[in-house]
């Protein structure tokens, strides 16, 4: 089995918790407005390993994360690859170590007998997930990422019924989902999940806009500036965030 990786970091810190080894895979069937990794989109790109190569290296960077660090797998969609993210968990696991997925979501069909297989798999080896609500109104979330939110709440609602500790990350876009009626709508469903553990609000940033001018891409958002830190600060109220 082999895996294709964007890239490798071996000293993450806003990945989960602690510090972090963090495996960015590559390919997404996304296509957020505000995604800093363009380069990440194309499934045949990136290199190819193995389950085993990827812990090997991971585990040289260990005695870093010993003290409630671990390792985590982000994207792209790092679920693209859902087999080969859970035989690496599967022999991290065996090393007592802390896994971590960062997905949308996007990848679970719960119509799906298959799907939900392969899921129920990977949470056999998974520590944590830190799932993203794009957008919490359907039309918005098509709007933003090319697709809707169907199968990212149905996630959340498939780890909340399995026990599965998550963190809610929503990535604050103004004009886009820094509205006090969506943002009233996301703290109603993640009310109603059982094993949300923390809550994060991501302000929106510029950063990856550079990537877009050396691919040749138009940047989706230009002339959208990052939310004011009032903004930031009521959108944790409602959220009931992290400060």
């Amino acid at each position: 089995m082999v895996g294709r990786i964007h890239s490798f970091e071996s000293f993450g810190t806003v990945d989960g918790p602690g510090i972090r080894f963090v495996v960015f895979m590559q390919g997404c069937p996304l296509r957020c407005r505000y995604c800093h990794n363009p380069d990440s989109w194309e499934v045949n790109g990136g290199t190819e390993y193995t389950p085993e190569q990827v812990a090997q290296n991971a585990l040289r960077y260990r005695h870093y994360w010993r003290r409630g660090g671990g390792i985590t797998v982000s994207g792209g969609e790092p679920l693209l690859q859902i087999q080969f993210v859970t035989e690496l968990f599967r022999i991290l696991k065996g090393e007592g170590v802390h896994c971590t997925a960062d997905t949308s979501g996007i990848t679970f069909n719960p119509e799906s007998e298959r799907s939900l297989q392969l899921h129920s798999e990977l949470i056999k080896y998974t520590d944590l997930f830190l799932l993203d609500i794009k957008h919490i109104d359907p039309d918005g979330c098509r709007k933003l990422t090319g697709a809707d939110n169907k199968n990212e709440l149905a996630f959340a609602r498939f780890l909340s019924q399995n026990g599965k500790d998550m963190w809610i990350r929503q990535v604050l876009v103004p004009g886009i989902t820094d509205s006090e009626e969506y943002l009233a709508r996301t703290r109603a469903f993640i009310d109603s999940l059982a094993t949300v553990r923390r809550v994060e609000v991501l302000p929106y940033h510029t950063m990856g806009e550079v990537k877009y001018k050396k691919m040749g891409i138009d940047y989706p958002l230009a002339g959208v500036k990052p939310p004011e830190r009032e903004s930031v600060e009521r959108a944790k109220r409602i959220l009931g965030a992290e400060y």
